[in-house]
């Protein structure tokens, strides 16, 4: 992997591979550059494609005192693509990568993009009573701090009852009967170094980027699941109505990822608008 040392001496560290115009795929909380690589490779002829593990993540030790903070994250972008001296660029976030784009975007505005692609994300995560598009639809600011701290206490457990809670009646049927596929994410998530995950966490559900969405200028690929854990269809109609230039597609049978339900389809559904907003 390459590197480049952020502002506050954090090493930034990423995969880039192919020529053309640049692609940037942004990870979700506690995931890290790898959940990207398959789709990074089916871009790569004709991209110069860049996978981060954002600071926190992807198992790379932190200085003592270091932030994980979105803000910084954001920073962190505008550092990478001033490094390579990039313009034009495509960014893709999945979850917490689409909130670091709206970051962002409101820190340094879209002169260096062309456009951007969110997957089943909300622009606020914690609601009250007069949003109720973030997470559940009912996940206010005590039910944050509740699941901080179960985060604290295990972090993996926390996470993985945050997942079977939702929308999604089959995750929650998984994770009673302990399924295989739960236990290798248990297992992978006890690997983690939580408290800057946990840090994290808490820069993600206080920010709130409603108001963003109806400043950004260039057009938006909008990718959201049907039967994501987190966010009623509700959620994605708001960020289409509110991106002027927004291009929305409901994945059937899809969760919170609905780029892995659907690998081709997502594949085919990027490139075609990369080509559309590359220039």
């Amino acid at each position: 992997m390459e590197q480049i040392t952020a502002t506050d001496g954090t090493k930034i560290h990423y995969l880039r591979l192919g020529k053309g115009s640049p692609v940037i795929f942004l990870h979700g909380w506690s995931a890290s550059a790898k959940d990207w690589l398959p789709f990074a490779s089916a871009l790569a002829d004709h991209h110069e494609v860049i996978c981060w593990d954002a600071r926190g993540h992807g198992g790379h030790a932190q200085n003592p005192g270091s932030s994980s903070d979105i803000r910084d994250m954001a920073t962190d972008l505008q550092q990478l693509i001033s490094h390579h001296q990039l313009d034009n660029v495509l960014l893709v976030g999945h979850s917490m990568g689409a909130l670091t784009l709206w970051q962002y975007i409101q820190d340094f505005g879209c002169s260096k993009l062309c456009g951007v692609c969110i997957v089943d994300q909300s622009p606020r995560l914690i609601t009250d009573k007069q949003w109720q598009n973030g997470i559940y639809g009912n996940f206010d600011k005590i039910a944050n701090e509740q699941f901080i701290s179960k985060l604290r206490d295990n972090f993996a457990e926390a996470l993985l009852q945050l997942v079977a809670n939702g929308y999604n009646r089959k995750s929650y049927e998984n994770y009673h009967r302990n399924s295989r596929g739960f236990q290798q994410m248990r297992e992978h998530l006890q690997t983690l170094d939580s408290e800057p995950l946990v840090q994290c966490w808490e820069s993600l559900t206080a920010a709130d980027f409603t108001g963003v969405l109806p400043l950004m200028d260039i057009p938006a690929l909008l990718i959201y699941g049907d039967e994501s854990q987190f966010y009623a269809q509700a959620v994605a109609e708001y960020v289409r109505d509110n991106i002027s230039d927004s291009e929305l597609h409901i994945y059937e049978n899809s969760d919170h990822s609905p780029q892995l339900f659907h690998r081709e389809r997502f594949i085919w559904d990027l490139q075609t608008f990369a080509r559309r907003v590359s220039r």
